[in-house]
């Protein structure tokens, strides 16, 4: 793997690899994100995590215990 390819260092310590990725990403859209939101804020990296999705324009699932539409409403906020 490249560096370009390696995993972010702050994903060693994401909740989210040790419960599967698939809560994260509730279906349909729209549905559900509670327990998602429940493991991010056991998580000690949320805000490394939330910085990413932004930084990486990341449309869907819940990152940094936030949805879609909560980081849209913090993008035009700013």
């Amino acid at each position: 793997m490249s560096a370009a390819n390696a995993p972010e260092p702050w994903t060693e310590h994401a909740l989210c690899a040790q419960v599967g990725g698939d809560l994260f990403f509730p279906e349909p859209a729209g549905a559900s994100a509670r327990e998602a939101k429940s493991v991010c804020r056991g998580c000690s990296v949320t805000a490394e995590c939330l910085q990413y999705a932004v930084n990486h324009h990341i449309r869907e699932g819940v990152w940094g215990g936030l949805t879609p539409s909560q980081r849209r409403g913090m993008r035009a906020a700013a």
